[in-house]
């Protein structure tokens, strides 16, 4: 069957595999986010209420270090694995890394060790002894996400003409979106009522299912045979010389570098900024946070669909550069929960929006033998320095407390995105122009950048 070309939504299912390949997708990516609002929350109120925005600051930060660090080092291979090996072992693979260290997680909080333990900080400072036992088993859920979204995203063009590309990966991504919106309200909701090993019951269904529908798609997972088995550090760093060479490219991952660190800031706080400047200590509230900003994040997707962006992409992604800095100014601004949550909806478009755009453009200018690699390496420089944007967020949270923290990080920001308007030449002219509809493809090996 012929990919489909450019036109409903509807049409993108005409290839039978493509809704296995959307749920798939969809339950691996809501499934972390459900992890992630058990570990924040309970991060957040595992100190007595004088010490949560000195001792439960610095201990989200380190849960932040404790999985951005192994990601890390797991993003400078995944995307060599990817273009390697069968992409449909790495992604099952993965995934049962991931359903494996939620169990752990769960007895980790079924038995919930009471001791704390002493680490570096202010005088005093300690990690409770579940926190500690916490984060490897976030830091394997978050290293085998890592793993999986360069294999996932290279699929893409096998699936869709290079004209439906855009349509493509804002459903697949919205689908997410929203699974993980519902996903992090059910586990705040549950957490209101129910002992947090109830609720990582959500996030281990949603990867069990991850992995059942991966078996339903029938779509070749495999990668050129004859492609080189050089050492695998070599074929890691041909992304990295990729983007070299691509000016466009490298201006968009050292934007992001930027844009992460600073958001980093801010965001690994944002458990804190429910609970300490909103005054809210219920689960539901965070979760409902998370869920918004999930929610214009999946609307993001959607609405980017419907406009050609092709002819603009890096004029696209200056603008929403502006507008994720506006939002996170905002948060400072407001101090109502009902206020907060239209914000962080309008926060969340931007991503949405930058995701589809990004990934849109990579599948349609790059080789195939070459995506898993160029995906990896934006994804390492793109995020290499949020580790220490969470370790300065904790910081600075300290000396100029929460509201501070949102307007030196939208500030910030709002600067970068007047830097890239003026100086990124490149990534102002960043385009591609889609083939005629019905010109048959299952990926990109002809493909150039209109900016090329």
């Amino acid at each position: 069957m012929a990919p489909p070309a450019r036109g409903r939504y509807a049409d993108l299912f005409q290839e039978r595999s493509f809704r296995p390949f959307l749920l798939a997708g969809a339950f691996q990516l809501a499934a972390p986010s459900g992890v992630l609002v058990v570990l924040l929350f309970g991060v957040a109120l595992a100190y007595p209420a004088a010490d949560r925005t000195t001792y439960g600051a610095l201990a989200l930060a380190f849960l932040g270090l404790s999985s951005t660090i192994p990601t890390l080092l797991t993003a400078v291979f995944s995307g060599a694995f990817a273009d390697r090996y069968d992409r449909g072992v790495l992604m099952r693979g993965a995934n049962l890394c991931a359903m494996l260290a939620t169990a752990g997680l769960a007895a980790d909080l079924v038995v919930r060790p009471g001791g704390r333990v002493p680490f570096v900080g202010p005088a005093g400072f300690y990690l409770p002894e579940w926190v500690v036992l916490a984060y490897p088993a976030w830091a394997v859920i978050a290293s085998a996400a890592t793993v999986f979204r360069p294999a996932y995203n290279t699929l893409v063009p096998r699936l869709v003409e290079r004209s439906a590309l855009g349509r493509a990966n804002g459903l697949i991504y919205s689908v997410a979106a929203t699974a993980s919106a519902v996903t992090t309200v059910s586990v705040g909701a549950l957490l209101t009522v129910a002992p947090s090993e109830y609720a990582l019951g959500i996030p281990f269904v949603l990867f069990f299912a991850t992995q059942v529908t991966l078996l339903l798609i029938g779509v070749d997972f495999s990668v050129d045979p004859a492609a080189s088995r050089r050492p695998i550090w070599t074929e890691a760093r041909d992304g990295f010389a990729y983007l070299g060479v691509r000016r466009d490219l490298l201006e968009i991952t050292i934007s992001s570098l930027v844009i992460n660190f600073l958001a980093a800031l801010a965001l690994v706080e944002l458990a804190l900024y429910v609970v300490s400047w909103l005054g809210l200590v219920q689960g539901i509230y965070y979760g409902a946070m998370v869920a918004a900003a999930t929610v214009g994040t999946a609307c993001g997707f959607l609405v980017i669909g419907h406009v050609r962006f092709e002819a603009r992409a890096g004029q696209v992604l200056i603008l929403l550069t502006f507008a994720m800095a506006g939002s996170l100014i905002a948060l400072a601004l407001v101090r109502t929960i009902w206020l907060a949550l239209p914000v962080l909806f309008v926060y969340g478009l931007a991503p949405g929006m930058i995701t589809t755009v990004f990934l849109s453009t990579i599948q349609a200018t790059v080789p195939d033998e070459k995506m898993g690699r160029v995906f990896a390496a934006d994804e390492l420089g793109s995020v290499s320095l949020v580790p220490v944007g969470q370790w300065a967020g904790g910081l600075l949270t300290l000396a100029v407390g929460v509201q501070g923290i949102y307007l030196l990080s939208g500030g910030a920001i709002a600067l970068l995105g007047l830097t890239m308007l003026v100086s990124f030449g490149a990534l102002r002219r960043l385009a591609y122009q889609p083939r005629p509809p019905g010109e048959p493809t299952h990926g990109p090996e002809t493909a150039e950048p209109a900016s090329a």
